[in-house]
């Protein structure tokens, strides 16, 4: 599936006696997968596509799977302290949704940049790219975080929250919103390692964070052993400590030139230019960010008219396709970063097959997720509520929404592959046509006007997506990307 049969395994050492089976030898697919975990140093500009697709897609999927875990694991601790503790972690989290917009804004800028300068063969402009938009990200982080650590209180009763939730839980807020400079230096840094193809370094460092809030989740939350009961103040500063020490072991990486990147002293000057650049890209790729997340609380919005139970539904089966979607994102993003890498050695004809392949092999697993979620429906929610009110509406939105499953494949690839040639503006201007100026008028036509309820919203949701593919093809076909100059 993935084309291994068209790279050669390099031969070894003429010192060892190789046969002419083994020089002809191929590497599976398992050996593919075993290399991309362990890191690859393979030439993303040469070679098969589809095995440099594979060697790309595996970590990133990976370590996309551990950042969904962050939440995941706060709230199955915090959960054990009451309804104010979970209350304080999503208020918390939507303020935070600001936070990770800016941070995915400016990774899409610095991964096109660095991989631009990557297949350029000018590895000494890509350190200076990644040290540019590291000090960005210092910058924008102290600032947010030190407005977030002293008007957490504030920010809290600004959303709504009690008296007694404000009171106990400001110092999570204060800690998780003062973390900001942490949360953007690991999505830039990432995006980095991505850009240059050492997506397993980037797995590996969510996989170490992850690993400490792990531990110490428990540990800070409830005082076992030697440490203190913080309650839910603790997960805030377990989550903070396994971020931080990630981001530490990025910088050590980088430092010691164990990556295709290797920041050395005299990439250590701040270049205005270059952080312009940057800033103007990233710009377009914040409010691209930004459009989609509000588009989902303009959803919400409609939604509630129809009551708690529809909102349940709809919240349980977002969360299942979300999941399920994180494979296609790790697909997206290897194509992202292919073409950034062909656009710089100046091969656009390899970027541009890389993106279709791409797409292909995305249908291909979207398809078959699509399938088994409009089949096995019921059975699925069963797994998260077994409330007989709630059940249809998740089932409804599992099953209308997977239907668009082989379009919104491609969709993703497109997207991401416009960010990775440094073009922000054409995902978000399709964004804003798609969601805000398509979506959520259809949502409220077919949901209230036509009298639909529910299944109105989760049709649109549906429609909006496959006509971003559609949209998305088109602009993608025409090739403008390809003269885009970062």
């Amino acid at each position: 599936m993935f084309g291994l049969h068209q790279c050669k395994k390099p031969a070894p050492p003429m010192s060892e006696p190789t046969s002419s089976a083994e020089l002809r030898r191929t590497p599976s697919f398992w050996d593919s997968v075993r290399e991309a975990i362990g890191g690859s140093r393979q030439d993303f500009t040469e070679g098969s596509l589809g095995r440099a697709i594979l060697l790309l897609a595996v970590p990133m999927i990976l370590e996309m799977l551990m950042e969904s875990v962050f939440a995941i694991v706060d709230v199955f601790w915090v959960s054990r302290l009451g309804a104010d503790a979970v209350a304080t972690v999503g208020i918390t989290e939507s303020m935070l949704a600001i936070v990770y917009a800016i941070s995915l804004g400016l990774s899409m800028s610095a991964a096109a940049m660095v991989a631009r300068r990557i297949g350029e063969r000018n590895p000494d402009q890509a350190a200076v790219s990644a040290v540019q938009a590291i000090g960005v990200g210092v910058m924008v982080g102290l600032v947010v975080g030190a407005t977030g650590t002293v008007l957490a209180p504030k920010l809290l009763q600004l959303m709504g929250a009690s008296t007694e939730l404000v009171a106990s839980g400001h110092r999570y807020t204060s800690v998780m919103l003062g973390s900001s400079f942490v949360i953007l230096q690991l999505f830039l840094i990432n995006a980095i390692f991505r850009g240059a193809g050492d997506a397993a370094i980037a797995m590996r460092v969510l996989w170490l964070a992850n690993l400490i809030n792990l531990v110490l989740d428990p540990c800070l939350i409830f005082g076992l052993g030697p440490f203190p009961a913080l309650g839910v103040t603790g997960a805030a500063v377990a989550t903070t400590t396994g971020r931080s020490v990630g981001v530490i072991y990025q910088l050590v990486v980088l430092a010691r030139g164990r990556s295709r990147i290797v920041v050395r002293r005299e990439h250590l000057q701040l270049h205005p230019i270059v952080m312009l650049r940057l800033l103007r890209l990233s710009a377009n790729g914040i409010l691209q960010v930004a459009i989609g997340t509000a588009s989902w609380l303009g959803l919400v919005r409609i939604l509630s008219r129809f009551g708690s139970n529809a909102l349940a539904g709809y919240t349980i089966g977002v969360r299942i396709i979300l999941f399920a979607l994180l494979p296609s994102w790790g697909m997206s993003n290897a194509a992202a970063t292919l073409v950034g890498q062909n656009l710089g050695a100046r091969r656009p004809d390899r970027a541009e097959r890389s993106v279709w392949l791409a797409g292909f092999y995305n249908m291909c697993f979207l398809g078959g997720v699509g399938l088994l979620f409009v089949l096995f429906a019921p059975g699925l929610i069963r797994l998260f509520t077994s409330d007989p009110l709630v059940t249809p509406f998740a089932v409804d939105c599992l099953r209308i929404v997977s239907c668009g499953f082989l379009f919104y494949a491609y969709g993703l690839v497109f997207s991401q592959a416009f960010n990775g040639a440094g073009d922000t503006l054409t995902p978000t201007l399709l964004n804003l046509t798609c969601f805000w100026l398509w979506e959520i008028p259809m949502a409220y036509l077919l949901s209230i006007r036509l009298g639909l309820g529910p299944r109105g919203v989760f049709v649109s949701i549906t429609i909006a997506f496959s006509t971003l593919a559609l949209l998305g093809g088109l602009v993608f076909r025409r090739g403008r990307w390809k003269q885009q100059q970062v």
